[in-house]
């Protein structure tokens, strides 16, 4: 998989995708991850890329036409664009999966006052959410949507077993586990993990129960 992040500040990343699964990842070259630099599409001295909104308003809105080259400078025939936006459907594990399928994702970091509408209308195939908040800009939704997305790939956990039952939890919270040991401070693992009854803890184990 390649993923392209169309952003102003690359530094921001710098370190996030350098350790655990990710890293390893890209070491196998399961997903390759290149950063792009917004200000590097400028057509002024100034590397601007926002100015005033028309008919007023406070802050200042990044412009259609720099996100448009800057997304056009990496995109293949089978790029999905992700606009990263507080407006945009939520993201969950199911999203994870299905974007995880993709072979090229290009995702859009958003900075001040917001985005020219007609990248939502005319440049991204998704807007997306990482929630009902305000963030200062789309750089750490971003690195959330790649973790997510990246440990589902082909060969990128370790333990492939984990994936499998992260699946089958279909977005439920993963049940409770426990090691050793047996008991500390008075705090005892649950009796039925110790019992060595496989259908009591499949049961035990069930967000149903």
């Amino acid at each position: 998989m390649q993923i392209d992040i169309v952003t102003l500040f690359p530094e921001t990343f710098s370190g996030v995708f350098d350790f655990s699964i990710i890293k390893r990842a890209r070491e196998k070259g399961i997903v390759e991850i290149n950063l792009v630099n917004l200000r590097g599409f400028a057509t002024d001295k100034y590397k601007s890329v926002d100015d005033r909104p028309y008919g007023g308003g406070a802050g200042m809105v990044m412009r259609v036409d720099i996100i448009d080259k800057a997304i056009a400078s990496v995109k293949g025939k089978k790029a999905k664009v992700i606009l990263l936006d507080a407006g945009g459907k939520k993201f969950d594990q199911k999203k994870a999966i299905d974007l995880s399928r993709d072979e090229h994702l290009i995702i859009i970091c958003g900075h001040y006052e917001g985005i020219d509408h007609r990248v939502h209308e005319r440049l991204a195939d998704e807007v997306i959410s990482i929630g009902d908040y305000v963030l200062s800009g789309g750089e750490i939704p971003a690195a959330v949507i790649v973790d997510a997305v990246v440990r589902l790939l082909p060969g990128a956990l370790g333990n492939e077993a984990s994936l499998l039952e992260e699946s089958h939890n279909d977005g439920e919270a993963e049940y409770a586990q426990y090691t050793r040991p047996e008991e500390y401070k008075g705090w005892k693992v649950p009796e039925v993990l110790l019992s060595g009854d496989h259908a009591k803890i499949k049961r035990f184990r069930s967000p149903a129960r």
